[in-house]
């Protein structure tokens, strides 16, 4: 493991980009982003595109280490270059960037009020692959829906148990059992889910390093003990489809709770921008949120 980079992630202030859209979410991205689906006819096509976004924001000069610690990637992106270098080395050498990548394959059908992660057809040779790209941890997201004590221990138990395979492939997982933010109950599962949350920390090896990525939660500093605990690394919080002004407010009144966001790190950013309107719009959006996140 990279010490310097784990000495970032546990201390730097900024804050995590989220530019993980996969198979699933990403026409829906492109579209934001002003690219329709008859402008691609197969996933190849589709997949350039979006690397061509993401290519376009990590080498945007507002786009630092200053304002950002870390990047979550999507596997395709993963094995991608930018000029030439892979990905995550681009990520860390040029922009001193910490690298992570999506490991999930997508949501199971609502059950007990929740979406479990579907099975990991090869979670093992992923990790491995991780590792040889120079990836510094993961992420794998689930859904909790409603305030359902069983299904939000199975969510917990699911999330750790990958999460511990991930932590023997020498990587830190951030696990990220994700509480709907228009759930009617949303603060019930909130307290739920950190109840579990803790007994499974406390189950944990000494030597366990893990992170986690969270909804912004209705009563501010609700997460505090999970972020005192010696095991987490960090703990981020997820934009949730709130807009980015919603968010950074929710966000900067939670201390020490900082961001990952993904459509409110790109909310405003279109394929038809001059790269000084691109960069311009990138830059206020990253401090706005590098200021939610360090108050």
């Amino acid at each position: 493991m990279n010490k310097e980079q784990m000495n970032r992630i546990h201390s730097g202030k900024g804050f995590i980009a989220a530019l993980d859209q996969s198979g699933g979410s990403t026409p829906k991205a492109l579209r934001i982003y002003g690219i329709s689906e008859d402008r691609y006819s197969n996933d190849q096509e589709m997949f350039d595109l979006v690397h061509e976004m993401r290519t376009r924001i990590i080498k945007s000069p507002a786009f630092t280490s200053e304002h950002i610690l870390g990047a979550i990637l999507f596997k395709n992106t993963m094995n991608r270059t930018i000029d030439g270098i892979p990905t995550a080395d681009f990520l860390w050498e040029k922009k001193g960037v910490v690298p992570f990548l999506k490991v999930d394959e997508g949501l199971a059908e609502l059950k007990d009020g929740v979406q479990l992660m579907k099975p990991f057809p090869d979670l093992e040779g992923l990790l491995k692959q991780a590792v040889e790209k120079n990836i510094f941890g993961t992420k794998m997201r689930s859904v909790i829906k409603e305030a359902n004590p069983e299904g939000i221990k199975q969510i917990v138990a699911q999330q750790f148990e990958i999460g511990k395979q991930i932590v023997a492939a020498g990587l830190v997982p951030i696990l990220e059992p994700e509480v709907d933010i228009n759930s009617a109950d949303k603060e019930a599962s909130e307290k739920l889910l950190k109840a579990e949350l803790l007994v499974q920390l406390g189950k944990l090896d000494k030597e366990a390093r893990i992170m986690f990525k969270l909804s912004i939660p209705t009563v501010d500093n609700f997460y505090k003990e999970l972020m005192d605990d010696p095991h987490v690394v960090r703990v981020v919080a997820l934009s949730g489809g709130y807009s980015q002004s919603e968010a950074n407010e929710k966000l900067a009144r939670n201390e020490g709770l900082i961001a990952s966001f993904s459509r409110a790190l790109s909310q405003g950013l279109s394929a038809d921008q001059s790269d000084e309107a691109f960069d311009a719009m990138l830059k206020a959006s990253i401090e706005s949120i590098y200021e939610a996140s360090v108050k």
